[in-house]
């Protein structure tokens, strides 16, 4: 029945972007941009439906009371595909700083282009580089909010941390609030599978890191925070799923956090 879900769902998923990129794309390019992104948040909101009514996934959302107003950092855990776009709802106005190839596909990358999202030549350095701060700030000082991943890329859940020194650049350049995020969806999205488990999870977001410390010592001071509450609701979210197939890196990591309890 999980597969037979499974097939269903991502069949729905894909199905759903492509129809309503292609009939919401008159309205998506007569709206004002900001109105616009309305059209992109209803896409996520309906793929959360997808998601609870197909699956049997929910989820709940603690901490909205720490998102400040305006320009900030958004920190999320990157561990699935979810939460490249799931929180987008919850967000005022948010962009993203992202590969440039992206932009150049059809009707998506013209979305993207709509949005003023930021696009980076990965291979690009000097003047190309402080071309894209430089948007970034414009954007950020219009009241924006930057979504980054502090690891850079999609890890499994309990996976040894990662972190970048880029959101230690962004953070000492920008001069905004960063706002943690932590959460377990790769324990029902699994990255590079088709398999969606049912079950609920939480989303944890923490209070903000204000502006105004050391690059390095911010960077220790995220790790830190993000880690001890990620290990936590790491804890909570297999206690509330028992039947949940747990990947090898979360059971590992379960039974550190067990031993180094006793």
């Amino acid at each position: 029945m999980i597969v037979f879900r499974s097939v269903l769902f991502n069949a729905l998923f894909y199905f759903n972007l492509i129809v309503q990129m292609i009939v919401m794309t008159p309205a998506y390019f007569l709206l004002p941009r900001k109105k616009a992104y309305g059209i992109a948040k209803n896409w996520v909101r309906s793929n959360h439906w997808l998601f609870e009514v197909i699956v049997g996934t929910t989820f709940e959302i603690e901490g909205l009371e720490n998102i400040p107003k305006g320009g900030y950092i958004f920190a999320p855990k990157h561990q699935s595909f979810w939460d490249a776009y799931a929180l987008l709802p919850w967000l005022d106005d948010p962009f993203y700083i992202l590969k440039r190839e992206l932009t150049w596909i059809p009707l998506f990358g013209w979305y993207l282009k709509k949005q003023r999202m930021v696009p980076v030549d990965r291979s690009a350095r000097g003047k190309v580089m402080a071309a894209v701060m430089q948007r970034t700030k414009d954007e950020m000082n219009s009241g924006r909010q930057l979504i980054i991943y502090p690891e850079g890329t999609r890890r499994p859940p309990g996976a040894t941390p990662e972190y970048k020194y880029g959101i230690a650049r962004l953070y000492r350049d920008l001069q905004v609030p960063v706002v943690p995020v932590v959460m377990h969806p790769g324990l029902f999205w699994p990255r590079r599978k088709f398999i969606r488990y049912p079950g609920h999870f939480k989303v944890r977001i923490l209070p903000a890191i204000e502006p105004g410390m050391d690059p390095d010592a911010f960077l220790a001071h995220l790790v830190e925070v993000m880690e001890t509450a990620s290990d936590r609701l790491l804890v909570e979210t297999a206690a509330a799923n028992p039947n949940l197939p747990l990947p090898p890196t979360a059971e590992r990591r379960l039974a550190e956090l067990k031993a180094h309890a006793a």
